[in-house]
Order: C-alpha cells, then structure tokens, then sequence
C-alpha cells in the first residue's frame, strides 16, 4: 500500500491528457471504484496516458478512435487481415525479438516487439537497469512507475512499438530461472509493482505486454508441463498481479507456454476468455510466448488473437481455414480489431509514429535510484558496515565479479549497456577518496571465469587467439598432457560458429537442444573482451590426452581461443585470495549466481567452487562482508562465518556505485527481501514433493494452496535463513501508537492502519513497515483456506535521525476478501481478525485486534 509515491528526479516530464481506465466487470459485493482501489493496493487510479490521447494532436485523426478502426476493417482484404496476426521475418531489424508487417497499401507500419524486463533489449546499447526483484526490494510503486516510464521512452526511442514485459508471475520456487526477472512472491506486492510499472511504460506511448499468463512459475518443461491450481489459490496467488495489469490499462497480454488444467494457455478459454475478458473486462490483444501456439481454430475461438515469433498457425493456415468455411471471418476481424483498436489507442496507426530521443543520462540517473534503493542487508555482525575508519584505508576486494561488473540475468532479459563500471574500480576510488595516499585497495580473482592459456601441447600449437577467415575451416589435432589426475574446465571462446572441439574422441561443445543453445546466463556466456564461451568439466588421469579442433570462419570470419583451469589452478587462485584477505584490515567479497531464461537451477548453492572460497577468506579474516549477486534465494552454510552479507542481485549498468555507496555509508541500504531465503535445500515450499516442482509425469500441482512464499513456512513452523520483508539499515527504528479503524473512501471498505515510526539512531535511514492481517473466523466458519498472516499493506519511509512519523497504510476489501468456490467470487472475511504492523513477515511488532464488518 502507498499514499505518496516517490518523487522522481529522473523521471521526464508528465504525460499530457491520459486515457481513461477500463470499465470492469465484477461479481457482488465490491463497488468498480472499490475493486480497482483493491487491486493496485490502494494507489490513486490513474489514467494510461498515450502520446496520442488529446484530440487534435494528429491531422490525421478526424474520426473517432472506433471509427477509423472500422474505416480500416471494412477496407482490409482477409490476406491483410490475418498479417496483422502474426509475426514474420523484419526486413529492416533493429534487432528486436519480433515484428508484424504493416499494411502499406492503407497506412499501417509494421509493428515492433522488444524485451524489455531491465531495457530495451535491442542491437543498440540501451538503459541496463536493476532486475525487477531489485526494484521491488524497494517496496515503492512510485519507484516502479519512474522505472516503467525510463523503458516506456527507450523503447520508443530505439524504434520499438511494444514492450515483452512486465513479468507477473510469482517467484514460487527458489529454483526458478527466471525469478529475477519478476518480483515477488507475494501477490499484493507483485500486483501493485506491476501495476505501476505498467503506468509507467505506457505513459511513455509504448505497449506493455504482461505476462506469461498464467501459471508459467519454473523453465524446467515449461512449454509441456500441465499445471494444476484449485480455483481460489488461482485468483488468490497468480492471478491477481494480472488482474492488477488489466486494471491498470495494459495494452496486450502474453499467453504462457505451458497448460492449465490440461489445456495450453493459448488456447484455454477459461483463461484468455471466462477470466482475462469476461471478468475482468481486457480489451487488448492477446499474443503467444514465442513459438507457443498449437492450434488454429481452437486457439483462436478460445480468445488468442496473434501469433508469435511467426505464422505457422495464424498465417497461411488459418486463411485457408476461412476460405474454407471452417472458420468464421468475423473470428478474425474480432482479433484485428482488438489489435487495431490499442494500435490506434497509442498513435500506432498512422505512417511515422513520433518518437522521442533517448535520454541515457536519466535513465543511468534512474538505474542508480533504484539500484541504491534495492540493495538488502542481510546480515551486518558489529556494526561491519559501513566501511569506515581503518576499514576503509585497508581493503581486500575478491571475487571475479568485482572485476567484470554482472550487470543482468540472461535470457530475453539481457541488456548491454552504453557503460557498466566494476564494483572494483568504484570501490577504489571511494577508498581513496575517504583515505587519500593512505589508503589500500588489494585485490584477488579468488575463481577464474575466463580460464588461463593451455599448457604445452605437442606438436607446438597457440590456441590463444587463432584467425578463421570467411568460409574457410581450420583444423589441428594434438596431444595435451595432464602431469596429474586433476578436474579440468576447459573453456572455448568464439566470435563466429561454435569451434568443436574433441578430447579423447569425446565433444567437449556439443550444441545442445532449444532455447538453451542460445541463452546461457548474463554472466559466463561472454569473455571481457565480448567473445561467446561455452565450458566443460571433466576428469581427466595424468598422462597424454588426444584434443582436435575444427572451426569455420563462417561468413564474416572470425576468432577464437581455447582456455582451461585445472583444480591446481583453483587452489592457486583461493591461497592469492587468503594472502590478499590477512593482509587487510576487512574483505569485500563478491559471489554470484548466473540465472537464466531456459533453464531453472539445479541446488540453492552458489555454484563452482565459490563456497569453498568463502569458508577460506572468512576463516583467514572474519571481517569479510560478501556482496551477493544472485537471481533468487542462496543457501548460506558459511553465513555465520561472515562479518555482513549485502543482497545486490543484477543491478544493473550502475551497481557498481549503487553497492560502493551502500558499502562505505553513503546511502542507506533500502531494500528488503521480496522472497523468503529458506536455510536449506530441503526447507521450502516445494521442497521435497516433485507433484508440486518441477512436476511427475507432466503434471505439477500447486498444492501449497494459498500458502505461498512466506505464508506457507508461518503455516508450517518452518523458520527461513531469513524471512520475507528482512532487511536491515544502518539505524534503527521503533515502532509505537498502533491504532486501526474503518477506513478508504465511501463504498470501498477496508481497514485505516495507523501508527508512528521512530528512527532512534544517529543517522537518516530507511525503513519498510510491513503491515500483516489474521485470518477471517467467519471464513475458517465456512471452510475457506486462509493464510495465518498475509501482507496487507507496507510503507518505505525515509527518516532523519531522531525522526519521528505518524503512517496511516490503508488496507482495501479485496485484501480483507478470499475467493469463495461456492460463489466463484471475492467473500469479505468479516469477524475478529489480528492486525500487526513490523519489519518483516517473523518479526512480531505491535499487534492489535479489529472487527471487521461489512461495508
């Protein structure tokens, strides 16, 4: 919940008249105005603006927006038509993920789609901004909205026309490849980041695109998995942050790759139709995930309106349909005009659309906001942090990312960016700012990413850097000797087709099957220098070893080099580190986590050999803080061998001066944890019951119900490394005076949370109060599944030492509400019910009792 977004120094400048909202329809019991209150969490409604929303702005526009939709609809032949329904190959490509041809004959321009969770994911170098789990740390929908409207601008500025983004699927299970790429798993919180950011894209004149609906919560067999979710843990869970996207405008809608209920989502009526239009009233367009549509017909009876990447099912097969007869053309003309109509809504119909010019210095601006405003302390033994004093004069960075700034996942997510420092020169150059010539920054890589040139081979070959011109082949065999039984990770980098390379008659390379050929993480899938690498490990005995190298030049050429690090390797590489760690008086370390569309991780760990280095650096000197780099939850069996643990996640082009602020105490660390981090492989909610991840025999099930995230380990007294909401500053703060009462505006219900929050330290600092609702008596009375405590409401609050603050958080009806099978609608959970307002889903706070009655 918010009453006051934040301010946006980075923000452009307000849109001119908006659009208005869409009308809803709804079950009984909450007023329209109530249920749009309820799901953006109690934001003021705010129109969608559009570039093109005030009459008179276009010469071209003299007839209504319906009006020229239909003009162009009777005018289209059915060829035209059904191109407007599917994506095709982009003659002209700016390097985007899709295209849909125009209509030159009648003045339609082709359509451009781009990825865009973090950026403009584009040819050209673009605003690399904080994943979207960093943002939300934030707990500050006024922040998601600015960073909404720094994509909205790039996208359109960059030739882009719809962006593939936000994300509304729920963070479920650790494991998850893509959890970086959302927000939480919490629905309120999701709901209400989503909604905002939405707002904020499409301020900018650019199409927002949520999705994956729904149920796409894993990449492991995400385009076969069928996933089961009883009707109330669907409208409670996964639903609500689309409903929230659909409240606030969003232009289209992504249908996800896997089924529900035994039925695709692109083709589930119960979903694109029943759910997404009747009930909720989108008037959009629903498009396909790429290469996710399997039917003609009964896709498009079910409410899927465009094909994407290409036009396998919604191009030539589904013209013949109708001029076969088996398929009704009005079908089609209600999908074009779906189309047309948001085409038209945001100036995307007429011959040149206009765009702005990129603004990169706002949107690193924007990115370094929110960078700062999302990093999370997890743990701070001592007073650790800030770095100060002696700390600051004598310091050990270690760690590969401390030299190679990570600055985002991988995937459809990945982002270059103009400029990305490292966290290491940043980090010196603070240092000597606080300790002049007197300071010292050392540093050790602690684990090689890039590999080191291979021993002597015979007959003498150099595969550091080997040419290949175009169209030619380049082959050698040699022999490799290992003088001892060691692990070996060898390392190819290449700028053109992958070489093959063979050892002992076996591929070290081979090409591996769909999406995970060609996404490989943000991190270890490029060289410093931008070379594409691929690794292997294997075990390899002492003595000769047969290697064979072939690679092409394909057609432009191109250059590669063979690397490898040995075990022996690695053991050189942790005694530098620990010699570096004795020498200074604290240790930054720097750990990550390479996370990825295609694929979900396979343990909590961090992987390689990064623990091992922990517990070294740590055992060598405890006053070792390690920055996190990761896309979701790590177990930590090192944790209290540590000094301070900083979260980062990917953050971005600006995260290298976003963790040095934070480190040496120029900014408070703001964020908080949006998932729970349980304390072991074997602690959380799908943990143990393959029915409910990754699935057993294509069938997962959501069995937690309503207790996702952090309500299943209050349900099952499971206790967490750390709970949702945690997240420490360098101050403190109290909380007092906690009163509730009926509350929101007249008909929308809800309860009017009140109490004072003190910050009692020596420095300004940031807090999020976290305010947490009981279950309904009267809903137990019924049967209806309740969470022990559910997040109904937060405020972040930035306070000056000493500062004190009286905070009204309104909760909504819809939060009070559960969904009632019996009724197939929203049921307010009326009775006595448990207030508490804290700092996290554990901490215990202030609690008080209210009735809730109806409105």
């Amino acid at each position: 919940m918010f009453d006051e977004p934040s301010a946006d120094p980075a923000a452009p400048v307000e849109p001119g008249p908006a659009a208005a909202v869409r009308s809803l329809r709804r079950g009984p019991g909450l007023s329209r105005r109530a249920l749009l209150l309820a799901l953006t969490g109690g934001a003021a409604l705010a129109a969608v603006a559009s570039p093109v929303a005030a009459a008179g702005t276009r010469s071209r526009r003299t007839v209504t927006l319906a009006g020229r939709v239909d003009d162009l609809l009777a005018r289209l032949t059915l060829d035209e038509k059904v191109s407007l329904l599917h994506g095709a190959t982009d003659p002209a490509s700016l390097g985007q993920a899709g295209h849909v041809p125009g209509v030159p004959r009648l003045g339609i321009p082709p359509l451009r789609l781009a990825d865009g969770p973090a950026g403009i994911r584009v040819r050209r170098t673009a605003t690399a901004l904080p994943a979207p789990v960093m943002l939300a740390a934030a707990f500050d929908p006024g922040l998601a909205r600015a960073y909404g409207r720094v994509i909205g601008r790039e996208g359109r500025a960059l030739g882009q026309d719809v962006l593939l983004s936000p994300m509304a699927n729920l963070i479920r299970t650790p494991y998850a490849g893509r959890n970086f790429e959302t927000f939480s798993e919490d629905p309120l919180l999701t709901a209400d980041l989503v909604a905002e950011e939405i707002r904020g894209i499409q301020a900018e004149g650019l199409v927002a695109t949520v999705k994956h609906f729904a149920l796409n919560n894993q990449e492991r067999d995400r385009t076969t998995v069928d996933v089961r979710a009883g009707e109330q843990t669907l409208h409670e869970t996964e639903l609500r942050a689309f409903e929230a996207a659909v409240a606030a405008g969003a232009g289209a809608v992504m249908a996800a790759y896997n089924k529900v209920d035994g039925v695709h989502a692109t083709e589930n009526a119960t979903l694109l139709t029943a759910i997404l239009r009747d009930r909720w009233g989108f008037d959009g367009w629903v498009m396909s995930d790429w290469e996710a549509t399997h039917t003609t017909g009964p896709a498009l009876a079910a409410g899927l309106d465009m094909e994407m990447p290409g036009g396998r099912r919604f191009g030539t097969a589904l013209r013949d349909a109708v001029r076969a007869g088996r398929i009704d053309e009005a079908a089609v003309d209600r999908s074009v005009r779906r189309v047309l109509s948001v085409r038209e809504r945001f100036g995307l119909l007429d011959d040149t659309p206009s765009r702005p010019a990129r603004d990169a210095a706002s949107g690193a601006r924007l990115a370094l906001r929110v960078a700062t405003a999302g990093a999370t302390l997890l743990r701070n033994r001592r007073a650790a942090l800030p770095l100060t004093a002696r700390a600051a004069r004598s310091l050990a960075v270690v760690g590969p990312t401390a030299a190679v700034p990570f600055v985002s996942g991988g995937g459809s997510a990945h982002v270059v960016p103009d400029a990305a420092p490292s966290p290491l020169d940043a980090i010196r150059a603070r240092a000597e700012a606080a300790a002049g010539a007197g300071g010292s920054v050392a540093y050790a890589v602690g684990e090689d990413l890039v590999g080191r040139p291979l021993p002597p081979l015979t007959p003498a070959l150099d595969l550091e850097g080997v040419d290949v011109a175009a169209d030619a082949t380049w082959t050698r065999t040699v022999t490799l000797t290992a003088t001892d039984p060691d692990e070996w990770t060898f390392l190819v980098h290449y700028s053109g087709p992958r070489p093959t390379v063979t050892l002992d008659g076996t591929e070290l390379f081979p090409v591996k099957q769909g999406i995970t050929e060609y996404f490989v993480g943000g991190l270890l899938g490029r060289a410093p220098d931008g070379l594409h690498v691929r690794r292997a490990t294997v075990r390899l005995a002492a003595g000769p070893h047969e290697l064979t190298v072939t690679a092409r030049g394909g057609t432009a050429g191109q250059r590669f080099r063979l690397r490898a690090v040995t075990g022996a390797d690695r053991a050189a590489d942790v005694a530098e580190a620990v010699r570096t760690a004795r020498a200074a008086h604290s240790v930054v370390l720097f750990a990550y986590e390479d996370a990825t569309e295609g694929q979900d991780r396979v343990t909590l760990a961090l992987p390689g050999h990064q623990e091992a280095l922990i517990q070294a650096v740590t055992a060598a000197n405890p006053r070792t803080t390690v920055v996190l780099n990761t896309s979701s939850a790590v177990t930590m069996p090192w944790l209290e061998r540590t000094a301070a643990v900083l979260q980062m996640y990917y953050p971005g082009q600006e995260g290298a001066a976003a963790t040095t602020a934070v480190l040496f105490g120029d900014a408070d660390p703001g964020g908080r944890l949006t998932q729970t981090f349980p304390a072991a492989e074997d602690r959380h909610p799908t943990a143990g019951n393959p029915r409910r991840y990754p699935g057993e025999n294509g069938v997962e099930e959501y069995g937690e119900g309503v207790h996702v995230g952090h309500r299943w380990y209050e349900a099952q007294g499971v206790t967490p490394l750390f709970p949702f909401g945690h997240g420490l500053s360098y101050t403190t703060f109290r909380y007092e005076g906690l009163t509730v009462g009926p509350g929101g505006e007249a008909g929308a219900g809800g309860l009017d949370v009140t109490f004072t929050v003190r910050n009692t330290g020596r420095r300004d600092g940031v807090e999020v109060a976290q305010v947490y609702v009981g279950p309904s008596p009267d809903l137990t009375g019924l049967g209806i599944d309740q969470p022990v405590s559910a997040l109904a409401g937060y405020r972040r609050l930035e306070l000056a030492a000493g500062e004190r603050r009286r905070v009204t958080v309104h909760v909504t009806a819809r939060t009070l509400s559960s969904w009632d099978t019996a009724r197939h609608d929203w049921l307010l959970g009326t009775g006595r019910r448990t207030v508490r307002v804290g700092a996290s889903s554990a901490d215990p706070g202030l609690t008080v009792g209210v009735e809730v009655r109806p409105s």
